[in-house]
């Protein structure tokens, strides 16, 4: 029997069977399940809910969209107040060294700048100088080797 009533609107229909246009739920028919609109999950939600109410608020308080929600701002405050803590913190562990951690830190920073020197100085050095270096390098291996 369904069947035999879709066939029946297809040809009562004078466009030619347009789906968009009548709706098979139009005709009145008691036996058909009318179709009900479908929610929209993101406005149903009540955080889109609540952006949108804060959102009307603010447009009809005259705020501009560039200021921001307190909750953000609570955030950003907090952010900035650990950052700051830990800068804080930081400091003071650099104030606490000891004498001896203060001295080697000197020493090791003075080694790491002797070693750029040198490198400075290799870089600058003519290269057939640092080829026979290598040469030297590799004739103690070879010697060592044919010793062992």
């Amino acid at each position: 029997l369904p069947a035999s009533m879709y066939t029946e609107i297809q040809r009562d229909r004078p466009d030619g069977g347009n789906i968009l246009t009548h709706p098979d739920y139009i005709d009145g028919n008691p036996d058909l399940i009318k179709p009900k609109k479908l929610l929209n999950p993101v406005k149903a939600s009540k955080s889109h809910q609540e952006l949108h109410r804060e959102l009307l608020m603010n447009h009809k308080r005259g705020l501009g969209m560039e200021s921001k929600p307190e909750l953000q701002r609570v955030l950003e405050h907090r952010r900035r107040d650990l950052l700051i803590k830990q800068k804080k913190e930081e400091e003071e562990a650099k104030k606490l060294q000891s004498p001896f951690e203060k001295e080697l830190l000197k020493r090791h920073q003075r080694l790491d700048q002797l070693e750029k020197e040198q490198e400075k100085q290799e870089d600058h050095a003519p290269e057939f100088i640092k080829v026979k270096e290598n040469l030297r390098r590799t004739s103690t291996v070879t010697g060592d080797e044919k010793a062992a």
